[in-house]
């Protein structure tokens, strides 16, 4: 494993104040290099550094910056700071620590997509990290680093936080632009794509926190040496969020390409109680699952998508083999029931039609044909929906009924004599009351 980029001496007292973070090098000579580039040359940059978005698309981002139009029109960064996928919470402990960083990557993205605009989405519930942010973004205005002509030169940015409300579907890049604009949080029809038409129907870069927090790294570095870190098609390294039945749950930073094993009996030391691993969600709860013959697997984009599943945001969540794969199923369904904004009908009615059925399953009035039924429901919601929430559920939900399809019937069968015994109980008991 590397050295750590981000998370190193992340916890260094008052890093996240300008002074430290200056002391440190930050607003420096790696911004005064970025902003005396031409911009293409620092879109090159960053397309030759191989990073990827650490959001879930995992898509190039210095080829994503390329896209934004030429032109004098008003241009926009956005960061999407909706940290809202299940068991993801590294950009919180990023931005509670070290928020300078994200604005110092921001500059620089700014620059390179030619934006003079730039606002950070931060979900509601981050109401601690949104004031830190507040906090350091006046810091940068009071030092010159943002605003007018910052730091001597003839680029200017304004910056400003804005607070969502705690719905998972703004997370989504077109919801969070539509909420943003202060209109309901729903995902738009694509194309247009939000470099050619995003926020007030402006080109508009959108990444996530981390992904910004590299570009500094990057261009201090440079990209061939940044490229030389983790595997092929997948550079550098990366934050992965580690919960679930695991001893050592928290945020590491690995090389991509470590082996899932490492990380989690490595970095993680194993499972609690000793137990096996039943399952893990490599990518957040909306990738489809793995199982612990997959635990060689290298961690990383495309080593992950041959196994069926996807790196995602990065968070690894692992589940143990005392727990049950339905238990599991259903408290997803119900998440991504509760969170679908309801505008498409796949996702509306295919999300409410799993949780119904995973509850006949629990209740004991479920048959077999019913897990035919849900797997045959997940592929019609999959591909079919305006944005990635009905897959979100479907993926993972598809993946445990195929892997661990004798499990379900098990479950099934056993609900069901459970429920014909309290029956009889039942009756039995009205039976003995009428008597008496």
């Amino acid at each position: 494993m590397s050295s750590a980029i981000l998370f190193k001496d992340i916890d260094e007292p008052g890093l996240g104040t300008l002074a430290v973070y200056q002391r440190r090098g930050g607003y420096g000579d790696v911004l005064r290099k970025g902003l005396s580039m031409p911009r293409e040359a620092l879109v090159n940059e960053l397309v030759e550094s191989g990073l990827r978005g650490r959001g879930g698309a995992g898509f190039s981002m210095g080829k994503k910056a390329s896209f934004m139009p030429k032109g004098g029109m008003d241009k926009y960064l956005v960061c999407n700071a909706d940290e809202s996928e299940p068991g993801t919470f590294k950009d919180r402990e990023l931005m509670t620590k070290s928020p300078h960083m994200l604005i110092e990557g921001m500059i620089l993205a700014a620059y390179a997509a030619g934006a003079t605009k730039s606002f950070i989405y931060i979900r509601g519930e981050y109401a601690q990290q949104a004031d830190i942010l507040d906090a350091a973004v006046a810091e940068a205005y009071a030092d010159g680093l943002l605003g007018e002509n910052i730091l001597g030169f003839d680029f200017s940015l304004e910056l400003v936080v804005h607070r969502g409300a705690g719905a998972y579907i703004c997370g989504e890049e077109t919801g969070l632009l539509d909420s943003l604009e202060g209109k309901r949080g729903n995902p738009r029809l694509k194309p247009p794509f939000p470099a050619n038409q995003g926020l007030y129907q402006g080109p508009t870069l959108i990444n996530n926190v981390e992904t910004l927090m590299t570009i500094p790294h990057i261009l201090g570095m440079g990209a061939a040496k940044y490229a030389e870190i983790g595997v092929e098609n997948s550079t550098g390294t990366k934050l992965i969020s580690v919960s679930g039945h695991v001893k050592r749950p928290g945020n590491y930073e690995i090389e991509l390409g470590m082996s899932a094993r490492e990380i989690i009996y490595g970095l993680c030391g194993g499972i609690e109680g000793d137990h096996e691993v039943k399952l893990w969600f490599p990518g957040g709860s909306s990738s489809p699952v793995l199982t612990s013959d997959d635990l060689d697997l290298g961690y990383d984009f495309d080593s992950l998508a041959k196994a069926g599943s996807m790196l995602g945001s990065g968070a690894i969540i692992v589940v143990d083999d005392q727990t049950s794969v339905v238990e599991v199923c259903l408290k997803l369904a119900k998440f991504y029931r509760h969170e679908s904004c309801g505008k498409c009908t796949p996702c509306r009615e295919g999300t409410q039609w799993t949780v119904k059925m995973l509850e006949r399953m629990k209740s004991g009035t479920a048959t077999p044909m019913d897990l035919d039924i849900m797997a045959s429901v997940q592929e019609q919601i999959t591909g079919h929906c305006l944005c990635v929430l009905g897959d979100a559920m479907a993926m993972p939900v598809g993946s445990m009924i195929a892997k661990f399809r004798p499990e379900f019937e098990e479950y099934i069968e056993a609900a069901r004599e459970r429920a014909e015994r309290e029956l009889v109980a039942s009756l039995d008991a009205g039976l003995v009351g009428s008597a008496t």
